[in-house]
């Protein structure tokens, strides 16, 4: 059961925890096609059949185990193997990705998350914690983030401690006083309760928990708004932020 009490931070998942990822992937995967097309018609062409750059992706992951985390240096090294493939210019991989990686910071947040974030911000130090590459700032979200942990900055992914435990560490608190908050229940509920951490599990869907009773989190809330109820009657313990610091 969750103790209100002992929460000093709050970490938060990202991908479909404050906006749907899937449509964002969409709209970013539309417009790198969009600048294919125009700036390299056989790598376009080789990028539309599936088969094929899902094996260029295999290959990379197979050859790059130190991109494992990395899911924009896998992005861009998948690219540029590509480009080499279809005979382009490998440089204009950079671009390319470029491309895709500003489409991809154009996320449309839940309806419930702007409201949520402002509650959150005025009562506790937030923390993003993601294994994906969104920039909280780029996204718009920065300003109610003391912290960003990126699994591709720390070397480590969800659901490792090593990643909760970089968060807690950049909020300078123990991992027993912070709350993590997240959709996914292995990655973020149950990674955070094996890293010594309360969990509350985002569960927008109603599905059962899948782990067993023994590594349960501490709390299961529907929706943001049911988050914020949760957390009402804790006392503020962190005025509101003022964004993310490296």
């Amino acid at each position: 059961m969750l103790d209100p009490s002992r929460i000093r931070a709050v970490s938060l998942d990202l991908d479909d925890t404050l906006w749907p990822v899937a449509p964002t992937i969409a709209r970013a995967e539309a417009a790198l096609r969009d600048w294919l097309a125009q700036h390299a018609p056989a790598t376009a062409a080789l990028h539309a059949r599936p088969a094929a750059a899902q094996a260029l992706r295999a290959q990379v992951e197979q050859d790059r185990p130190d991109l494992r985390h990395d899911l924009g240096g896998l992005r861009r090294e998948t690219l540029r193997r590509a480009f080499l493939a279809a005979g382009d210019d490998p440089a204009l991989a950079e671009p390319a990705f470029e491309v895709f990686y500003l489409a991809r910071q154009r996320v449309q947040l839940y309806a419930d998350a702007h409201a949520a974030l402002e509650f959150l911000s005025a009562r506790f130090a937030l923390v993003a914690v993601s294994n994906g590459n969104a920039d909280v700032h780029r996204t718009g979200v920065g300003r109610h983030f003391r912290a960003a942990i990126a699994a591709g900055a720390v070397g480590v992914a969800k659901p490792d401690a090593r990643i909760f435990h970089a968060a807690a560490q950049a909020l300078d608190v123990p991992p027993a006083a912070e709350l993590h908050v997240g959709d996914d229940a292995t990655l973020d509920a149950l990674g955070a309760v094996r890293a010594g951490m309360q969990a509350v599990w985002l569960n927008r869907s109603g599905a059962p928990w899948p782990h067993g009773p023994e590594h349960a989190p501490h709390a299961s809330v529907p929706d943001l708004t049911a988050l914020c109820r949760l957390l009402a009657g804790v006392p503020v313990a962190a005025p509101a932020l003022h964004g993310v610091s490296s």
